[in-house]
């Protein structure tokens, strides 16, 4: 079986447009396979269509192919709607027009991606049959926006397009940044906690355990797998201390016993909540758990649309000990996916999952959203870490998130 990079460490190439410009037969032309139904009747791309693939030097990429963003009547404005919330998860744009077509919707596309902080490369396709005019593309150049010229049915621009796409490519995709081996050197080793219960996938490893154990390899790194039941013994065997003790959220406090105090110890959730997000930022919304009163209503975003089980950790676990860690009862809103609540003013907290199966910049435009509506924003393993009382503990490897911690709560 082919093994595919899962979709959050791909980089997000959104494909915006009007109707009947020839996205979908981009798409085609870049990946070389027929992804997209192509036609010449307007709004034929209908939901957006995903496609991942290899794209050197930059490795995993997702092409995203949207509806046209001037659809009009009701099943249209769904179209269009589902097609702006792909902006929140957009890491890289191209904006399809063609010769004489760039008008009000493609300004408002550009004014909305510019304004994201979203790369952006204009394509002006079918060339074929008229190329811009010098002025068309001399306006966008002078906005520092790269321009390309496709012919997607002949192939004419295609491998320039390809060219324009890893130069345009943020820069975190190219450095590859590290998911724990800054924290431990080549040569040194991590113990990795891994409880296998009933929420632990048959026969395999969920996925933040495994990007963990690839980046400590990928680094020179080694590691110790075990069950939270035999760490203890695996440390008393080992004759030099590992550099780094990584447990599943859920076992922090049996973690917290068996590893001693000069062993740095966190968790997978909160590796992630660095690796997918912004750690400072769900630091200081963590603190905000102290400020809970009954009655409040939190928000709970998992990226995943897994089926909840009986003792499921974002639906059952994290409201039951925040709770009890609260002492009344709290009102839990619940999303999956792609979904999330535009309109926070509601919510006193905004409890995010890792994201392993996301990308970065949608948890990055989720904590701005959060920010900017003044509601504060964690995720699930530093929440579980403060409601369980391990969170200084769990901060220690990270400097910058713990003075936050230290300067809020006085605490050394």
């Amino acid at each position: 079986m082919r093994q595919r990079a899962p979709k959050g460490f791909r980089l997000h190439i959104g494909i915006f447009g009007r109707r009947n410009v020839g996205k979908s037969s981009l798409l085609n032309a870049v990946t070389r396979q027929q992804v997209a139904i192509v036609s010449d009747r307007a709004g034929t791309t209908t939901d957006p269509v995903e496609k991942p693939m290899e794209l050197l030097p930059l490795g995993p990429v997702l092409f995203i192919d949207t509806a046209g963003v001037d659809d009009s009547g009701d099943l249209g404005l769904l179209r269009v709607d589902r097609t702006r919330r792909i902006f929140d998860r957009t890491d890289l744009a191209l904006v399809v027009t063609e010769a004489g077509g760039w008008g009000k919707y493609e300004e408002t596309l550009l004014d909305e991606l510019t304004g994201r902080r979203i790369p952006v490369i204009v394509v002006f396709n079918q060339c074929d049959r008229a190329a811009p005019q010098p002025e068309e593309r001399e306006r966008l150049t002078g906005r520092a926006v790269a321009v390309v010229k496709t012919a997607a049915v002949t192939g004419y621009g295609i491998g320039e397009l390809r060219a324009a796409l890893i130069a345009a490519a943020p820069p975190e995709f190219v450095e590859n940044p590290a998911i724990v081996a800054d924290l431990v050197a080549p040569g040194e080793m991590a113990v990795l906690v891994v409880p296998i219960d009933k929420e632990a996938p048959k026969g395999r490893l969920i996925l933040p355990q495994v990007q963990t154990i690839r980046d400590l390899l990928d680094h020179d790194a080694f590691c110790m797998v075990v069950k939270e039941r035999e760490l203890k013994g695996a440390l008393e065997r080992l004759k030099r201390a590992p550099q780094l003790v990584v447990t599943d959220s859920q076992a922090f406090l049996k973690v917290a016993a068996d590893t001693p105090d000069a062993i740095p110890m966190t968790s997978f959730s909160i590796l992630f909540a660095r690796f997918r997000g912004d750690l400072t930022a769900m630091t200081e919304g963590v603190l905000a758990i102290d400020r809970l009163r009954p009655g409040d209503r939190i928000l709970i975003a998992e990226s995943c649309s897994h089926h909840p089980i009986a003792d499921d950790i974002g639906r059952v676990k994290i409201p039951r000990w925040l709770t009890r860690y609260v002492g009344g009862k709290l009102e839990f809103d619940f999303v999956q996916g792609h979904d999330f609540q535009s309109d926070l003013s509601g919510y006193a907290l905004v409890i995010h999952c890792g994201a392993c199966t996301t990308n970065r910049r949608e948890v990055m435009t989720r904590i701005l959203a959060c920010r900017e509506q003044g509601v504060p924003i964690t995720n699930y393993g530093l929440a579980i870490a403060h409601s369980l009382g391990a969170l200084p503990r769990a901060l220690v490897p990270f400097p910058a998130a713990w003075q936050i911690y230290v300067r809020a709560t006085g605490e050394e």
